[in-house]
């Protein structure tokens, strides 16, 4: 088992897409690199703590690599934007691979570089790669988010299209 803790817009986004990849045990959001522990969504929002929207991400390393939930990473979400993901925008929502240890350092740092050359993307990645820090989970009602409030305006005109844009990408391979 082994842990990955990754931003990429809003974490309900995030954690959707993650919970249907084989070998993802469990994901938590939460709020990680900011100033003060544990803070409250209110204060990651309000963008004065430095948190970013994150989830951490139990997996199978017998199922699934790093390598490959960092492949997922960087097609489910725009690396290019700094502090913004679509209508959300803050460096709460920013781009970012917090590591673990220093293979995951090593992975993602080769990852970022291969997707910045083979991704076709308009413009450079932004992404930051920091060590883990700061990390404390969300409260309970983030938590399956799009599986709790599938009719939810943002599930419907957000999460559910993005999910199904990456279970069409899949389906294909």
């Amino acid at each position: 088992m082994e842990i990955a803790t990754l931003g990429a817009g809003c974490f309900w986004c995030v954690e959707a897409i993650f919970q249907s990849i084989p070998g993802v045990l469990s994901i938590e959001p939460g709020y990680a690199g900011g100033d003060i522990e544990n803070p409250t969504y209110e204060q990651v929002c309000s963008g004065g703590t430095g948190h970013a929207e994150v989830c951490q991400i139990e997996f199978d390393t017998n199922i699934v690599s790093f390598t490959e939930l960092l492949d997922v990473f960087w097609t489910t979400h725009d690396p290019t934007t700094l502090n913004r993901q679509g209508a959300d925008s803050g460096t709460q929502y920013r781009s970012v691979i917090y590591y673990h240890n220093e293979d995951q350092q090593k992975i993602a740092e080769a990852s970022k570089k291969h997707a910045d050359v083979h991704l076709g993307l308009d413009s450079r990645i932004v992404t930051e790669i920091s060590p883990i820090a700061n990390y404390s989970t969300a409260e309970g009602y983030h938590h399956n988010y799009f599986k709790n409030n599938p009719n939810a305006p943002y599930c419907q005109f957000v999460i559910g299209p993005k999910v199904e844009k990456f279970k069409r990408s899949t389906s294909k391979k």
